[in-house]
């Protein structure tokens, strides 16, 4: 197993650790011994599972389980987040939810001062995101109005208004559902707006 320099976790809550491979045949093994050197109280794992998956059981018992003052930890970067999009959403979540962010193998550790800027560069990502989405959408539609486009009855939902839903639904933990009466609309309406608007989100 190569050796990873990580320094200690300081937390006032548990340690969960969360271990993800893409195929049956590949082993959680080396993923599991580094949890356990890291002194994780609790390990959840996915196996076989893709990372392009909508839904990992795994990660979310792991998400349901952490509380603040926890640290959700994890060997590599890559084996948390679907996406960069998916994963800037994920950490600013933990983030706000006032729980610190571990991976091993890059040396992100959320309880020092250093790793703490790690929460403002993946919220500025996120936005990011969320502002390239916005104006290539209105481009889009103004470049189809000068085509001569007839663009039909306007959506239920505005753009603006996706991204927002969106941004609840990912980085505040809020239920679909909740977006829905939020906006009047029901809940099909706002998953067909994030696929409209090409967001990935938690089922």
């Amino acid at each position: 197993m190569t050796n990873f320099f990580f320094p200690s976790i300081e937390v006032t809550g548990r340690r969960i650790g969360y271990a993800r491979v893409s195929t049956a045949d590949q082993k959680l093994r080396m993923q599991l011994d580094a949890l356990k050197a890291a002194q994780c109280d609790h390990i959840f794992k996915d196996h076989g599972i893709s990372g392009g998956k909508a839904s990992r059981p795994g990660l979310d018992q792991a998400l349901k389980t952490l509380k603040r003052g926890d640290a959700l930890v994890v060997f590599k970067l890559d084996r948390l987040g679907r996406s960069v999009q998916h994963l800037s959403d994920l950490l600013v979540r933990l983030g706000n939810d006032g729980i610190h962010f571990c991976s091993m193998a890059e040396g992100i550790n959320t309880t020092t001062p250093g790793g703490k800027l790690i929460y403002h560069l993946f919220a500025a990502f996120a936005e990011f995101q969320r502002d390239v989405i916005s104006e290539n959408t209105a481009l889009g539609l103004a470049a189809a109005r000068q085509r001569g486009t007839v663009l039909g009855r306007p959506p239920l939902l505005t753009i603006d208004r996706i991204l927002a839903g969106h941004r609840a639904v990912m980085q505040q933990g809020l239920p679909i559902t909740e977006v829905a009466k939020r906006y009047k609309v029901s809940p099909v309406t706002v998953t067909r707006g994030f696929k409209r608007a090409g967001v990935e989100w938690l089922h």
